[in-house]
Parts: structure tokens; C-alpha cells; sequence
């Protein structure tokens, strides 16, 4: 037996864990922690990212209109932790150790530690009450080579080791549950 909710809330909407990466005026590399974001198509595959609030990383993107998205892994849990729990208008931030290198074709900063990341152009902005979606275009995904090499891996995923976050709870790519169509004639 099905039961309503009562209020919605973002507990039963899994979503992968990206830092966004930005450029601030002085050329210092800022990170903020996101999940509202998915894939969209418009004549090639793009990236919808939301962000909700007043957040310094908002600011940039919207003034600079380029970013990173890069997947968040086991390894990097802590450091995408702290960066989601302290504010990007906080003058100390950035003052953590991480490996950081310029985007091969925008002037976006990648966290070197990051197996799959995304160099992200702002196509448009849609404003919300309280939020803003990017629509962006993807202008380059960097991959670690492993994950290009097994690109035929039942589950790349399971390489890369992702992070997925579900009531404020983080978790880990499970096991495979099989392709497109094995499920059909089991109903």
C-alpha cells in the first residue's frame, strides 16, 4: 500500500554529486557542491544544472557564464563534503589543499582528482522564485583513462565510483542490475 508524503522534500530524489568549478576575479579557483542537475538535449546533448539561493558559485556563472562540473567519488567525499558545508562568500574557503588545473578548452578549474568531468558553456538561464536552471551546452568532457579504456565495462560507473546523495545521506553505486530491455518480458 502506497502512502502520500505529506510535504515534499528532496528525499526520494537520488542524484549524483558534482563540484562546480569557477574562476573568482583574482583567478582563484572556487568550488560549490551541487545534485539538481541532469542531461537535456536541443540538437546535441546538453546539461540542465540548478541552483538554488544566493551562492557565490551562481554569482560567477551567471557573470562568467562558463563552468565545471566534476563527479564527485569516494576519494573526493570529504573534500566536496566541506566545500558543501561552507559558504563561497567565506574569505577562507578556497584555503584547503586540492589539486587543480585549467580546462582544456574553457578557463574553468578541474579538480585533477576527478575521473569524469565537464567543461560547461551557459546557453540560457531560466530564473525561478527562489533558483535559477542553466541550460549549458557541453564543450568537452574530460574522462580518466581508465574509464576510457574500459568504456566497454558492464557498469563504467562502478570504475569511477561515484557518489549519489538521497536524505542527506551519501551512497555508492551498487551492483548492475542488468541492460535496457533484460526487464521487459518479466512483468
Amino acid at each position: 500500500m502506497k502512502q502520500s508524503l505529506g510535504s515534499l522534500s528532496n528525499d526520494y530524489c537520488p542524484q549524483a554529486l558534482f563540484l562546480y568549478g569557477t574562476y573568482k576575479d583574482d583567478g582563484t579557483p572556487n568550488f560549490g557542491l551541487f545534485c539538481w542537475f541532469s542531461y537535456c538535449f536541443d540538437g546535441e546533448m546538453g546539461i540542465m544544472a540548478c541552483i538554488g539561493g544566493e551562492k557565490l558559485t551562481k554569482d560567477i556563472i551567471r557573470k562568467k557564464r562558463i563552468f565545471s562540473a566534476n563527479l564527485v567519488t569516494e576519494e573526493l567525499l570529504p573534500l566536496a563534503d566541506y566545500f558543501g558545508n561552507h559558504e563561497g562568500y567565506e574569505a577562507d574557503k578556497m584555503k584547503v589543499e586540492v589539486s587543480v588545473q585549467k580546462g582544456a578548452v574553457l578557463e574553468v578549474p578541474i579538480l585533477t582528482k576527478s575521473p569524469w568531468v565537464y567543461e560547461l558553456e551557459v546557453k540560457q538561464e531560466i530564473k525561478l522564485d527562489d533558483g535559477d536552471v542553466f541550460l549549458c551546452r557541453v564543450r568537452n568532457i574530460l574522462a580518466e583513462e581508465n574509464l576510457i579504456e574500459n568504456r566497454r565495462h558492464p557498469l563504467p560507473l562502478e570504475l569511477a565510483k561515484p557518489v549519489i546523495s538521497c536524505k542527506q545521506t551519501y551512497f555508492s553505486v551498487g551492483q548492475p542490475l542488468g541492460n535496457w530491455g533484460d526487464w521487459k518480458d518479466r512483468t
